[in-house]
């Protein structure tokens, strides 16, 4: 079994054959399968892989650059321009020189209807019909796209109570725009993806992590594209959640630093945190994923001096060519993983991936030509940058846990990716929360998370109950219950697991909270969720007032490839050598413990000052810091 997550910088592959673990780091090419291939033949050699999952930026990037497809909307006349007034709400409130995106159709190619199409399609790679009342009226959406298909076969179509049926039709049709924007380009990576490894026989199967967690088939990912737009970032929370029920931590921050950004998220329970509406670029996207939040901070992230004088970092980003200085690519500007390098936290024989290795001296003129124009040392012109992405982090953290009613107090955060390691206890300490995880593979934690994510479809049908009377409630649930066990057994499943939410209000809110709903359950039992999370998050409910329930959720869950237990064994596979290096700590050179982390045993403590090194990712532990290797090889760090 097999998973690939590719990211801004490196590509990363993890392989488990009869519970051994295998990974793989492999710079980023530009075309993504590239990389894929070359992490395939270097894992598996000449031996097939039967489960291949895969976290894609594909949808992402295409979105990012705007290379998407020519794309022609269909909607109701009077309607044509929804996509460009949007919500009236401004991209940054006290800045009047910001900007919307721009919208991703062109104005000549909105065509608002009556009642059916009757003009012919201007030359167009994709269609989104989207009507104002589509979530509504679904059979009339239906007849025009089978119209449209009917007279050009060649051109997919977006129908938007099939992406996002739900109400409000501003973020309905920017969704629906949206996915059929990204549907050529996607479709087309994917399907010669699937050729290149399925066909050959390669792999026995492909799978595509979605943004709300769990996996989709070539078929539906290739039709949906918006739904895999936070693939990436999937897998690692995926993943966090897992160890973190292992461990017996019941609140959890998820905290990804990778090379281009960093992506945290909260989990309590075991249950991720999922957002059903976010903007992506500007764009709204009225499909589920998990909660991330992102931030532009990581370990390319470049540090620079804005207009009145100050140090910067992020979000520009090395990339992975040329990358940070000390990759030795060309880059000149300094980075964080360059700061760390000057700092002795990564130590300058490293081979990043095993393959990689880095240039102190290119790392040190970066850091230095900045201290230069700063009029500070150079020690000290690293230690601001890090200062200062770790600030941006540490808003991040605030952002997904104190922002939401939750206090990160009491709570870990499970570091990784490439760089979560050496910044993860200085943000925990800095919020005051219990404890750091760095689990096992943390540099490739996310390809992880693709192998024990659960084969997932979801489904949402828009109402309107605020009352007793739950029969179109249990109406929408039994239709979205075939069509989540269609979506899965076309997929090759039949153990399904179904569960059911709500969105839910208090009449006149403009905003709603999801809360869990069993058939069979009344309002009474609703009502009583809705008020507890309402209180938590808003610091108030009001019991008194009447909700209302505004949308159905339907989740649908197989069994995943891998389950925890068959990755968190841990086994060291070489004796401990360990070594000392200076590594500046504040203001003062320390002498830190170097110690390679695969010569560790369970039960082994490390003090530091020290760095735990791996060939995906090094770990930093400050002075007072702790760390106990745990029986699943995670890092549990105390101070």
């Amino acid at each position: 079994m097999l998973g690939a997550d590719v990211g801004g910088t490196f590509t990363d592959l993890v392989l488990v054959v009869d519970g051994k673990v295998s990974t793989a780091k492999i710079p980023t090419s530009r075309h993504q399968e590239d990389a894929i291939a070359t992490g395939i033949d270097e894992l598996a050699g000449e031996s097939s892989v039967d489960v291949f999952v895969h976290g894609t930026t594909i949808a992402t990037n295409a979105l990012l650059e705007r290379k998407g497809a020519r794309t022609v909307l269909v909607t109701d006349a009077g309607f044509e321009d929804i996509i460009e007034i949007a919500r009236q709400d401004r991209p940054s409130l006290y800045d009047p020189y910001a900007d919307r995106s721009p919208p991703l159709v062109d104005r000549s190619m909105r065509i608002g209807i009556e009642e059916d199409l009757s003009s012919e399609l201007p030359p167009a790679d994709a269609v989104a019909v989207a009507l104002v009342n589509g979530h509504l009226d679904r059979d009339r959406e239906q007849r025009l796209a089978s119209g449209i298909s009917s007279n050009h076969p060649d051109i997919p179509v977006s129908v938007s109570s099939v992406v996002a049926g739900e109400f409000r039709e501003y973020e309905r049709i920017s969704t629906t725009v949206l996915n059929a924007y990204l549907t050529p380009i996607t479709a087309t990576y994917l399907q010669a993806l699937d050729q290149r490894l399925v066909a050959s026989g390669t792999v026995g199967s492909l799978g595509i992590m979605r943004s709300s967690g769990g996996l989709m088939d070539v078929r539906d990912a290739s039709a949906l594209p918006a739904a895999v737009l936070l693939s990436g970032p999937a897998g690692g929370v995926v993943a966090a959640a897992a160890f973190s029920d292992e461990l017996g931590h019941e609140r959890v921050v998820s905290f990804d630093m990778g090379g281009t950004s960093t992506d945290v998220c909260r989990i309590e329970n075991g249950v991720i945190e999922v957002s059903h509406e976010r903007s992506i670029d500007g764009y709204a996207c009225r499909l589920p994923s998990v909660g991330v939040h992102t931030v532009g901070a990581g370990g390319g992230s470049i540090a620079w001096i804005d207009a009145g004088g100050a140090l910067r970092v992020g979000p520009q980003s090395a990339g992975a060519n040329p990358g940070p200085a000390c990759y030795g690519h060309g880059g000149t500007e300094p980075t964080v993983t360059d700061a760390n390098v000057v700092l002795g936290r990564i130590a300058p024989d490293t081979r990043l991936g095993g393959r990689l290795g880095l240039d102190r001296d290119a790392a040190e003129s970066a850091v230095e030509a900045l201290s230069d124009r700063l009029r500070m040392s150079t020690i000290d012109t690293a230690l601001g940058i890090v200062r200062i992405a770790e600030e941006v982090m540490t808003g991040a953290i605030r952002t997904v846990s104190v922002e939401q009613g939750s206090d990160p107090r009491g709570a870990h955060l499970v570091g990784f990716g490439g760089a979560g390691g050496l910044h993860a206890t200085s943000l925990a300490r800095s919020l005051g929360m219990a404890g750091v995880v760095i689990p096992p593979y943390g540099g490739v934690f996310s390809a992880v998370g693709l192998l024990l994510a659960p084969p997932r479809s979801d489904a949402a049908r828009a109402v309107l109950v605020s009352s007793g009377d739950f029969a179109p409630i249990r109406d929408a649930a039994e239709e979205m219950s075939h069509e989540i066990r269609d979506a899965l057994s076309r997929a090759g499943f039949d153990e399904i697991e179904t569960t059911f939410w709500v969105d839910a209000r208090y009449l006149g809110q403009a905003h709603e909270i999801t809360v869990a709903w069993h058939p069979g359950e009344g309002l009474a039992e609703v009502r009583r969720r809705f008020d507890e999370v309402h209180r938590v998050r808003n610091g108030f409910d009001r019991p008194d007032d009447t909700i209302e329930i505004v949308a159905v959720r339907g989740i649908g869950l197989a069994d995943p490839a891998l389950r925890i237990e068959d990755v968190a064994k841990w086994q060291p596979s070489k004796p401990r050598l360990d070594s000392r290096r200076d590594v500046r700590a504040g203001s003062e050179t320390v002498s830190a413990l170097v110690v390679d982390r695969a010569a560790l045993v369970v039960g082994d403590v490390i003090e530091g000052p020290a760095t735990v090194e791996e060939v995906e990712s090094t770990t930093y532990l400050a002075p007072g810091d702790e760390a106990v290797v745990l029986a699943s090889g995670a890092l549990q760090v105390t101070w």
